[in-house]
């Protein structure tokens, strides 16, 4: 995969920033590890035919660490529901929307996909716990109903008021999708998606209570197999870490289609981080070839930040 330079914020980067940015596509912060190992994992991809893109800020300095074609737009799957659950947060803060206004699944579709909810009994559930399904478990039948909800002409405009310009959410999940429906259920580039994660744990999505209600629905999620998998942490309960990490990430799985963002902070430094990675689901090796690209940047990524 080719270094590419950081176009889409020419305008407002320093120029530093953007000499570093020419000189590397994929630039290190001085006195830290480099993401070698990354670059030769998602090369290989690449050469195989796979379409790879990657972002990494450092959040202490502001500035990108190791970049590679950030600005392309991917199928990006579940990772796209978090600008529709800031969506619901802002609604809520704005008084817009009852958190516990409950929700009927009967009146839904049905659908086959990631979640928990389909299989409860309960066929009713308020807008709070269906966030923090969709945020959680990839509920996908829960996110479907916070669309329902919410509309998906609000989300379009909430990711254009966050900036996220080359990033889509599309559809809602559907176990089959026909010839009038969108190809997928959501775009984004890992530029913006990582810009995103950042914003987030720093306050500046919407309003610090957006930001931080946001930022607790997602530090729930239970999907540690990708880049988090080396993490050592919990799945189910890792907030409090007595080693002093700071973790919260969304996860993106479909046909072929492998994303995660998120923020990982340790006593050394701390970084969100995006990355996505499209392929020939094949077989099962083509598969955990994936796979392993994101270990290996999740295994350098908590070399940076201890």
């Amino acid at each position: 995969m080719a270094p590419t330079p950081d176009r889409a914020r020419g305008a407002e980067a320093s120029p530093g920033r953007r000499r570093a940015a020419s000189r590397s596509g994929r630039r290190v912060a001085v006195g830290r590890r480099s993401f070698t190992s990354t670059m030769a994992a998602l090369d290989a991809l690449a050469v195989a035919g796979a379409q790879v893109s990657v972002h990494v800020d450092d959040l202490d300095r502001g500035s990108a660490v190791l970049v590679g074609d950030d600005y392309v737009s991917l199928p990006i799957a579940g990772l796209g529901v978090v600008p529709l659950l800031v969506e619901v947060a802002a609604q809520i803060d704005q008084n817009r929307l009852d958190p516990y206004e409950v929700v009927d699944r009967t009146s839904l579709p049905a659908v086959a996909g990631p979640g928990t909810w389909q299989h409860l009994a309960a066929p009713s559930l308020p807008v709070v716990d269906l966030a923090v399904l969709a945020a959680s478990t990839g509920d996908a039948l829960a996110a479907n109903a916070l669309l329902a909800r919410i509309g998906l002409p609000a989300v379009r405009v909430r990711l254009e008021q966050l900036g996220l310009s080359r990033s889509a959410m599309m559809d809602a999940f559907r176990d089959r999708r026909g010839p009038d429906d969108a190809p997928h259920v959501a775009l984004g580039a890992t530029r913006e998606y990582a810009r995103l994660f950042a914003d987030l744990v720093n306050s500046r999505v919407v309003t610090p209570a957006v930001s931080a209600q946001v930022s607790e629905w997602l530090s729930h999620g239970h999907d540690l197999s990708l880049a988090a998998s080396v993490t050592g942490l919990d799945p189910f309960a890792h907030e409090g870490d007595e080693h002093g990490l700071l973790f919260l990430n969304k996860t993106g799985r479909g046909d072929g289609v492998r994303a995660e963002a998120g923020v990982l902070a340790g006593p050394r430094a701390g970084v969100s981080y995006a990355l996505t990675v499209c392929f020939d689901d094949l077989s099962i090796a083509h598969r955990l070839r994936a796979h392993d690209a994101f270990r290996v940047l999740g295994l350098e990524l908590m070399e940076y930040v201890f």
